[in-house]
């Protein structure tokens, strides 16, 4: 499916049907989400695959009444880092060493760099800035699930601290930040025929 007519197509579900999707399909759609951009590529975020019915009903109470967490086939919860640190970036340094061939200066030039950005943030700002990198991975999952024609619903909607007990994130340094609900439309979702609203492209891009 092409991007634009995939972007056209795609809605947020509001009811999914009971089809579960190919086990194949989910692992491309995660790691489609592994490879999206992230601010100097330190992937403040981790991803939760959420297949437990019974860990689904235990989110349930704190979801503001959106079933379609029990009712998708797939549920990916978006976890962003809250110890945000040097850490963070000496696991990204790592990475970078195994994967190419940098010089010692050049390793120590990048990881000063990202260090002192990181130092010049308060705790609130760092995890507010792992909360904005979630968002750009929310959006290569929505667009990557819409060009394989799957169903998404994302949400935000919620009560991360409850998502975070239930899930037990607290002790990992996570917090949940958006959840998005996989899987086909049901037949009987009146929201799939409804057209699309968008500001008009003269209206939302500017040339200066």
């Amino acid at each position: 499916m092409q991007v634009l007519s995939a972007l056209q197509w795609r809605y947020a579900v509001r009811r999914f049907s009971e089809e579960r999707l190919p086990a194949g399909d989910i692992e491309t759609l995660v790691d489609a989400t592994r490879l999206s951009a992230s601010a100097y590529g330190l992937q403040p975020y981790r991803l939760i695959q959420v297949d437990s019915r019974e860990v689904r009903k235990s989110l349930l109470p704190h979801a503001m009444g959106q079933d379609k967490i029990l009712h998708c086939s797939h549920l990916l919860v978006f976890a962003a880092e809250t110890d945000l640190g040097e850490h963070t970036v000496d696991r990204y340094m790592a990475l970078l060493g195994s994967a190419r061939a940098l010089s010692q200066e050049a390793h120590a030039g990048m990881s000063n760099h990202m260090k002192t950005v990181i130092a010049g943030m308060t705790p609130a700002q760092r995890t507010g800035w792992a909360r904005e990198q979630v968002f750009i991975a929310l959006g290569t999952l929505l667009t990557a699930a819409a060009s394989m024609g799957i169903d998404s619903c994302p949400m935000t909607g919620f009560a991360s601290h409850g998502f975070d007990q239930v899930l037990g994130l607290i002790e990992q340094g996570l917090t949940a930040t958006a959840v998005c609900a996989l899987g086909r439309r049901h037949p009987d979702d009146d929201h799939a025929g409804l057209a699309k609203v968008r500001l008009a492209a003269s209206d939302f891009a500017q040339v200066v």
